[in-house]
Parts: structure tokens; sequence; C-alpha cells
């Protein structure tokens, strides 16, 4: 089937000029005369048969026709680079992955785990963005997403398929410190937890993404606590982490992002209560059949999680 595509010199010439809105500068990125820019972008636009750039007596304009398809090429260009190098460096053995994730939880939990998989399967690279909300994979460059969110949230994302990987359980936890002077206990002892009452007269570090999650705790725990929506407000897990390793207040937090802290003793569970949230860790892909090296990484992350290791 011939394709209608027009040449990558011409596109590379276009990207540049529509990046720096200056033919000059892009002959410069690409080692070419400014006339060669010119030419291959006269001819684009000519195959085209659409106006990318605006002439003006200070340089070119890009029309807006010109912006959106710059963003286009850039992302294809993007992408077939990041393939060629792949292809290049893995002599044709295993693969890439390009994941989009939610930063704590690719931070905290995926990436301390990547040496197993490198052990495993040492072909197979995974690269990691963030992302935080649900997007279109036709739209971009990803092969999947870890993504944090409700069994409906879930539902809504069109096109995909989800692989549920851990529920979002939170535990109280705050550091030894707090603990002792709250318990009014020697150092040393502060691992032991303490009643949910008692937590209610201690400082609450708040999620500003899960406002009446400490509200929800104390409701579970049969306690009354006037303060549950009091305390200094953080968006990410781990502002949260550090807010509370500093003795700030106790925090409501998923022990699986918090691994490290514990185990270093520099933050411990306050009080033994979890709590099931509505959220969950899930692996997303688009809806069709996942190309090899997909489904072993699918696969190595589900062992991972139902192991405890994970």
């Amino acid at each position: 089937m011939h394709r209608h595509l027009p040449s990558t010199q011409a596109l590379a010439c276009f990207e540049a000029a529509a990046r720096h809105e200056s033919y000059t500068r892009a002959a410069q990125e690409l080692s070419l005369t400014q006339s060669a820019v010119s030419r291959q972008i006269l001819a684009l636009e000519e195959w085209l048969g659409v106006q990318l750039f605006r002439r003006t007596r200070h340089g070119v304009v890009l029309t807006p026709a010109g912006t959106r398809y710059g963003r286009q090429v850039a992302r294809w260009l993007q992408g077939l680079e990041r393939d060629t190098l792949e292809v290049m460096a893995h002599q044709g053995r295993g693969g890439a992955l390009s994941l989009a994730a939610v930063p704590t939880f690719a931070t905290r939990w995926l990436i301390p785990r990547l040496p197993q998989l490198a052990a495993l399967h040492p072909d197979i690279v995974v690269h990691i963005e963030t992302r935080t909300r649900p997007f279109l994979f036709a739209d971009t460059t990803f092969d999947a997403a870890l993504y944090a969110g409700t069994p409906e949230q879930i539902a809504q994302w069109p096109g995909v398929q989800a692989q549920l990987l851990l529920h979002e359980d939170v535990v109280p936890v705050c550091s030894p410190r707090l603990l002792e002077a709250a318990a009014r206990r020697s150092p040393g002892r502060a691992h032991q937890p303490v009643p949910a009452q008692m937590l209610a007269r201690l400082p609450l570090l708040q999620q500003s993404t899960r406002p009446l999650a400490w509200q929800q705790w104390f409701a579970a725990a049969g306690v009354e606590a006037p303060r549950a929506l009091d305390g200094p407000r953080y968006e990410l897990f781990s502002m949260l982490a550090v807010a509370a390793t500093h003795g700030l207040g106790v925090a409501l937090i998923p022990p699986l992002l918090i691994e490290a802290e514990i185990a270093r003793g520099e933050l411990v569970v306050a009080c033994a209560q979890p709590l099931r949230g509505e959220r969950a860790y899930y692996l997303i892909s688009p809806a069709q059949e996942p190309p090899a090296v997909l489904a072993t990484f699918a696969a190595w992350l589900q062992d991972c999680a139902a192991s405890g290791a994970g």
C-alpha cells in the first residue's frame, strides 16, 4: 500500500523551524543553509497544499494550520527517533516500554522494583513520564499507564483495558518522636501503636485531593474527632511523607508508598487500623492484543503486586 507521507527531511526542517519560528535558527540546528531549509518547507507546503508559515518583514510566523501540524510532527519525530535508538541499542532483542505514571507510585513503588525486572528480563527497558489524568493513547507515544483512580474513573476511560494491581489502603503514620511525646514514652518504644482516640488530639496532615480522608478514618474507628478537617494540606503523598517524617503531624498514607521510610524508622504506624480507600492502582493499556514486551511487563507487575514484595 502506498503511504501518503512527505519526506522525513522536509518534516525535520519544518519541525525545527516551527519550534524556533525561524528558518535561520533551524538551519543552524540542522547544519544546513537557510535556503535549504526554506526550499524543504516550501516543497512541504506545496505537497500539503497548505500554508504553514506566513512571511513577514521580520521573518516567519506559524499559521494556525502550521501550529497544529507542528505539534503533531514533533510528537511523531520524537517517537520515531526513540524507536530508532531502541532498535540500535538492543539490536532487535527485547524491547522498550514507554510508560505514563502517577509520580509518587512510580517513584516509591515501581522504580525500586525495576532491578528485579532487569534481572529477569534484561532486554526490557522501561521509560517513565508523569501523567496524572486519563488521555487518549492514540494522541501519545505511551504504550501503557500506571494510574490511580476509582472504578468509575476507569470505566470512563475510552478504548482501554485495565489490570487491577493494588488497592489504596491507608494507615496513620508519623515520626517516632511525635508518637513518643504523645504517648509519653521513652525513646525506642515508639513502634507501639496508640488508640485512635489519641490521634484525634494530635496535629493532622491533610491531603488536598482527599479532604475527607481523616473524617472517614475516624468514623470507621468509631471515634469523634472535631478537628478531623483541620491541618495543613499537601497535594501529593510524597509531600505528606516528608511532612510527617519531620514531625509536623500524623498522615494517612498507603504503606506501599512509604516502605523506605518505615524500614529506616523515620515513620511508624501510629494506629494499626487501615482504611480501604476508594481508589486503586491499575495498569492501563489500549484495548487490543498487547505486544509481547508489554505482556511480559504486565505479568511481572502483577506478580510484584500479588507477592507482598509489591
